[in-house]
């Protein structure tokens, strides 16, 4: 089923006309309690004053002054906390019709997702990230990892290599690696990305192993990979010394994790089938993408391999592994890999927040993960992630304070987004036309 023509029109003369009513300008957050995130604190009653999509001025209510001509937003008894990030997105190819890729652009802005880290690189995506970063496109700020390093596209090292040379020099921002890549040709990527200063990250294929991984210096280990395979955690309980091990191991490299903990619970099976169909966020989905997710858990939860004894232990033992790094000191980013099976973009963070929540992690050190860490990882590209005078205005503005309830970040009364400012009236409005374009 196609949404019609004229429903795509309406929605694409809508998204038109809030990009023109939402281009970035002056504003003043007035009497607003501030979540800064650059530790655990809240600073009530202050004025935070935006100017050319940067955070130009933060101080007391009482005696910060709000410029001529800014736009004067009261926000007395309301919270302010930086932008998410989605560290583990993916962003739609130049295959996709147009209003498809900008609804799932928008998705993620509406929930207040500002930074996405893609992680499917295609033709046709530099221009989208570097159109994001003009204000041509009301989306989040977009870090690219190029097309993927994988057994099916790489055969030699000699391929890797010139793989490697060819997308730094395109200008992607990052190498993603995905599973069924040889060894040698593995180490190959590795040391060319030394070689020309690029990172690379994602899944820990087979025959590289987790330890060899990271001793080679991947970046970010995304859902966990390689990790309940070392520990061998689908065989039943992991030991504490087990856990403590590769704790150790991990942060003393530096290396992060991005654990798409409500994901890899629906990819084992563990999360029924109607309990994923019941999601009031998949009307912003089209349907013929629904039936092909319903499609494939029907077909997992069929297959003969498929042992829910051993699915319950690997999402346990994920659990567990999530608690021991956090309380360990590794680096975590959010990421809950969006759009993917009933992962609905924006939509799907807030579940990943919540089991990082049920997994035992504190509401900030949750925020931390998709503020702070975010604006770490990605010092080099610009100063965001956290509210102080110079970084980069995106912001969300809630009814409640997040830091003692992590749903709170749903209660949403604003999104800013490199200094445009979307109302959550402007936000739902244009929920509503995406939805209407999928019935």
């Amino acid at each position: 089923m196609k949404p019609s023509l004229f429903l795509f029109g309406v929605a694409l003369m809508f998204f038109v006309a809030l990009q023109h009513s939402s281009s970035a300008q002056d504003l003043a957050f007035v009497g607003v309690n501030v979540v800064p995130m650059d530790r655990n604190r809240t600073l009530n009653n202050q004025t935070v004053i935006v100017q050319d999509g940067r955070i130009a001025e933060m101080g007391p209510a009482g005696s910060t002054r709000v410029p001529d001509g800014a736009l004067r937003l009261e926000a007395r008894g309301k919270y302010l906390m930086p932008g998410l990030g989605e560290m583990h997105g993916h962003i739609p190819s130049t295959l996709e019709p147009r209003e498809f890729t900008e609804a799932v652009l928008f998705l993620y802005v509406a929930n207040g997702v500002t930074t996405v880290r893609g992680m499917q690189g295609s033709p046709g995506q530099l221009d989208l990230r570097e159109r994001a970063k003009r204000g041509e496109l009301l989306a989040p700020n977009l870090y690219l990892a190029g097309p993927a390093f994988s057994g099916k596209t790489i055969k030699s090292g000699e391929e890797a290599i010139q793989r490697v040379r060819q997308q730094k020099a395109e200008g992607w921002d990052l190498l993603k690696v995905l599973p069924g890549l040889a060894r040698d040709h593995y180490d190959a990527m590795a040391r060319t990305a030394k070689e020309v200063g690029i990172s690379f990250a994602g899944h820990v294929p087979a025959d590289v192993g987790l330890l060899h991984a990271i001793q080679s210096g991947q970046e970010t280990f995304d859902h966990l990979d390689g990790y309940i395979e070392y520990l061998q955690g689908e065989k039943g309980t992991v030991t504490e010394a087990k856990f403590q091990e590769i704790v150790k191991l991990t942060r003393e490299a530096g290396a992060w994790v991005v654990p798409t903990m409500a994901l890899w619970e629906t990819l084992r099976g563990t999360t029924d089938l109607a309990t994923l169909r019941a999601f009031p966020e998949l009307k912003y989905m089209p349907f013929q993408q629904i039936q092909q997710w319903t499609s494939a858990q029907e077909n997992l939860l069929k297959n003969s391999d498929f042992n829910p004894d051993v699915a319950r232990n690997v999402i346990q033992n994920r659990m567990r592994l999530l608690k021991v790094l956090n309380d360990g000191g590794v680096k975590i980013l959010l990421g809950s890999d969006a759009p993917q099976r009933f992962s609905v973009p924006g939509f799907s963070i807030h579940r990943e927040m919540k089991r990082m929540a049920d997994a035992g992690m504190k509401p900030y050190d949750i925020l931390r993960s998709g503020t702070y860490n975010v604006g770490l990882y990605l010092k080099e590209k610009d100063n965001f992630g956290t509210i102080e005078v110079g970084k980069r205005a995106d912001l969300i503005l809630l009814n409640a304070n997040p830091l003692e309830d992590i749903s709170n970040i749903a209660r949403r009364s604003g999104v800013m987004v490199r200094g445009r400012w979307l109302s959550e009236r402007e936000i739902q409005s244009r929920l509503d036309q995406i939805a209407a374009s999928h019935r």
